[in-house]
């Protein structure tokens, strides 16, 4: 279980991590399967936060992207979440895997943001619209 996230507010349009995420971060390099039993049975959100976030930055640093793609089943159980961070994370993660399966999953997510435009949980500057189209974008590229 991974705690420290504070999220997004109106001075700050990011989630901050603790030191506690970051310390998980260099001992999970390459440890998938933490990420994947963490992911499948989270104690709350902002756990599921902290993984994604984790996750993109094991992305961002060379994990071998054949393997984040064995983890779309679980994944795939957070595509209808209406946490807007973890759309943010998620959206990152597919748009850097490209998984193909994600793609009609981030059209739905993007369409029903639109349908059920739900601004209390959104920031003036905070929007996972941006994340989510954006990799809807490099999967048309």
């Amino acid at each position: 279980m991974i705690n420290g996230v504070s999220y997004p507010e109106i001075a700050r349009s990011h989630c901050v991590f603790s030191d506690d995420v970051y310390k998980v971060l260099e001992t999970r390099k390459g440890e998938i399967s933490e990420i994947k039993s963490s992911l499948e049975n989270p104690q709350s959100d902002a756990e599921v936060v902290a993984d994604l976030f984790v996750l993109n930055n094991m992305l961002d640093e060379g994990e071998d992207i054949k393997e984040v793609w064995k983890l779309y089943p679980t994944l795939s159980k957070y595509n209808k979440t209406k946490d807007p961070n973890i759309q943010t994370l998620l959206a990152g993660v597919y748009r850097k895997t490209k998984i193909p399966d994600a793609f009609g999953p981030l059209v739905v997510m993007l369409i029903q943001n639109a349908i059920h435009q739900d601004n209390s949980s959104f920031t003036p500057t905070f929007d996972p619209n941006e994340e989510i189209g954006g990799a809807i974008l490099d999967y048309l590229a």
